[in-house]
């Protein structure tokens, strides 16, 4: 068995040495020649796998370590009778622990209390979901904008009209879609950003096209209270300086990169292989994880709930590393002497170097607290993380 693979997805011998021969390839380089005689493609979100890449070729199984699947062709797999899998769920928590960072690094910014915001979340799924039970843990006021889930569910999902009237912070979590009734590229166009309350705090770790890069730069341009995080970028790996210069915090698409979520999509790839083909799972992914560097975290009962939260939050990521890293791959020296063509292609192969470099960084729902006597407050911020509560009565 021939498998053909992204080179930067993680663990790839430990988990598929076993089915037969790797050949490993920058994920933009994939083409119809690496493929011709695959029998396995596995890939990340920079690859297009459609019928031009694929037809011709011996491909019956393409595994994509991520959760988006914008990048398949979904209905070609069904036509040509290719089987395929995702990882849904696989680099949630990265997000999740991406957004609270950005979010600490917001508030300190602009002065604001972060239990004092309405929270507004636009896409309920794997990640957006998470996010809710975190930040509705915490206490904060959120409000959840779903279409599909509230057709499928009921419940008390909002209007995404209702977010953006009422909420003060708006985190984007959706796939991208072009078709079908609720269509997300472009969902926040020129009107719907200039129709953003006073003050908002704009958030994309989804896809980059979900925000109209062009009418978002416009717009920040004209109104300095907006504030924009983005870890996606409508045109990448090509950057639009001008937007990341007025973004507090830009980042090469690494919200999900922790060492963890990556890993894990990498595993349940792994796992649909061996349903695939029918064969039992002999890796586990407990085995194949470092020991976190942060292991345990002791608390005095006394501490200032919002110091705590900020402290055991960048413990495990700050956010503001990334965005220097993409920051200084985003300089150029002598502007005036290096050609367009030139300075665009530098651009694109840092902003895969950094992910393809991208430092080990782990996930607060591995990180252990204890807390030194009674402290409900306290208690209630660890459990809310997802982190490992240890109270120690005194």
């Amino acid at each position: 068995m021939l498998i053909v693979a992204d080179e930067n997805i993680p663990l790839l011998d430990a988990f598929f040495e076993g089915f037969g021969e790797i050949r490993r390839y920058p994920g933009r380089a994939i083409d119809r020649t690496a493929v011709a005689d695959a029998d396995v493609l596995l890939v990340r979100s920079v690859t297009q796998v459609d019928r031009t890449l694929l037809e011709g070729s011996n491909v019956r199984f393409v595994g994509t370590c991520t959760i988006g699947t914008d990048h398949l062709d979904l209905d070609y797999f069904a036509a040509a009778g290719i089987h395929w899998a995702s990882a849904p769920g696989c680099n949630a928590r990265g997000v999740v622990d991406y957004v609270l960072g950005s979010l600490l690094t917001l508030s300190e910014i602009e002065g604001l209390a972060l239990p004092q915001r309405c929270y507004g979340i636009v896409g309920g799924g794997q990640v957006g979901g998470r996010l809710v039970q975190v930040l509705r843990g915490l206490g904060w006021d959120v409000r959840v904008c779903d279409p599909l889930r509230a057709a499928r569910e009921g419940g008390d999902f909002v209007s995404l009209e209702h977010i953006v009237e009422h909420c003060d912070v708006i985190s984007l979590h959706t796939p991208l879609t072009r078709d079908g009734d609720h269509p997300t590229w472009h969902l926040f166009d020129s009107p719907r950003l200039r129709a953003l309350k006073p003050g908002t705090w704009l958030i994309n770790a989804a896809r980059g096209p979900v925000i109209d890069n062009a009418a978002l730069l416009e717009v920040l341009l004209e109104r300095e209270d907006l504030q924009a995080v983005l870890d996606v970028w409508e045109h990448e790996p090509a950057v639009d300086r001008a937007l990341a210069d007025c973004c507090v915090i830009g980042t090469p698409h690494i919200a999900g990169y922790s060492l963890d979520g990556r890993r894990r999509g990498t595993a349940q790839i792994h796992q649909a292989l061996c349903d695939f083909l029918r064969r039992s799972v002999d890796v586990q992914l407990g085995d194949l994880l470092p020991r976190p560097w942060l292991g345990e975290v002791s608390l005095s009962a006394d501490s200032d709930p919002a110091w705590a939260l900020a402290m055991l939050c960048r413990g495990v990521y700050d956010p503001r590393r990334d965005d220097a890293d993409l920051r200084r791959s985003l300089a150029v020296d002598s502007p005036q002497d290096l050609p367009h063509e030139a300075d665009d292609a530098r651009q694109r192969l840092a902003f895969d170097q950094l992910r393809k470099h991208y430092p080990p960084r782990r996930e607060i729902e591995g990180l252990r607290v204890r807390i030194d006597g009674p402290a409900p407050e306290l208690e209630r911020i660890v459990v809310a993380l997802g982190a490992v509560l240890v109270r120690t009565d005194t």
